[in-house]
């Protein structure tokens, strides 16, 4: 279970970016953090993982957060990754193993073929020689996915996964999701795209800085919280929009 309790963080220059986030997630769950342009959805997994100054407290597992980061996969905007650095699809995959390397282990055939067999899940193993500037948006994010998959942890935080990818990346994508989720892994998705949430999550955990509401995307993602949210005027989408109300930011 992943705990967060009174999260709190505020910007260099004072002002609030989080106030008082409070919620537990059960194991096993896929949940959408949605919200308005600056609500905080992006601060609020850099706080989760610790990435950035906060208040309050994260656990995962029964343990402080800090104890846990080798079981948590955090994989930021693409828009945020440099992919000049020269390195191939396959060893950007195999990168994912590093951090639970011992300080004299080295990579191993075995670890590169765990990241080919990765690499397979998305169906990017035809592209493992090319270098990562060569890839679409879609390919890339695919790529940041195998790298995930390899890294097997319980705990799964994805920053806008399905922003600027094609819809066959995307259903790749999801799949795999719902696939680790029945194995019991817990994901949280910023995600800004209203119409695919009822298709997608289980829940919802609507924010604007704090949180406004939470809970099955039955209960929890309705007209009224979305308008608590976004302002009024707001409707809920159906599944069948492409296109929908929301957050086109990267926050």
């Amino acid at each position: 279970m992943l705990k967060v309790k009174n999260l709190a963080v505020r910007y260099n220059n004072g002002t609030e970016a989080l106030k008082d986030v409070t919620f537990n997630l059960d194991s096993g769950q896929i949940y959408g953090i949605i919200g308005p342009n600056g609500a905080g959805k992006s601060t609020l997994l850099k706080a989760i993982v610790n990435l950035i100054p906060h208040k309050g407290s994260v656990e995962f597992n029964e343990h402080n957060i800090l104890k846990e980061l080798k079981n948590i996969s955090y994989v930021e905007q693409k828009s945020n990754i440099d992919t000049s650095f020269p390195m191939n699809v396959l060893d950007s995959v195999v990168v994912g193993i590093y951090p639970k390397l011992k300080p004299w282990q080295f990579v191993t055939k075995q670890m590169k073929q765990q990241a080919e067999d990765a690499l397979k899940q998305v169906d990017m193993c035809d592209f493992k020689d090319r270098q990562l500037d060569e890839l679409s948006g879609g390919q890339f994010q695919r790529v940041l996915i195998a790298r995930t998959l390899i890294q097997q942890t319980d705990l799964i935080l994805l920053d806008e996964p399905f922003v600027g990818i094609d819809v066959y990346s995307e259903d790749i994508i999801i799949d795999l999701l719902h696939d680790l989720v029945a194995q019991g892994k817990t994901i949280l998705i910023v995600h800004h795209d209203l119409s695919k949430v009822k298709k997608y999550f289980d829940g919802v955990i609507i924010i604007n800085k704090s949180i406004v509401a939470m809970g099955p995307v039955d209960e929890a993602f309705t007209t009224e919280t979305l308008s608590d949210a976004y302002g009024t005027g707001i409707f809920l989408p159906s599944v069948n929009d492409s296109e929908s109300v929301g957050d086109n930011s990267h926050d």
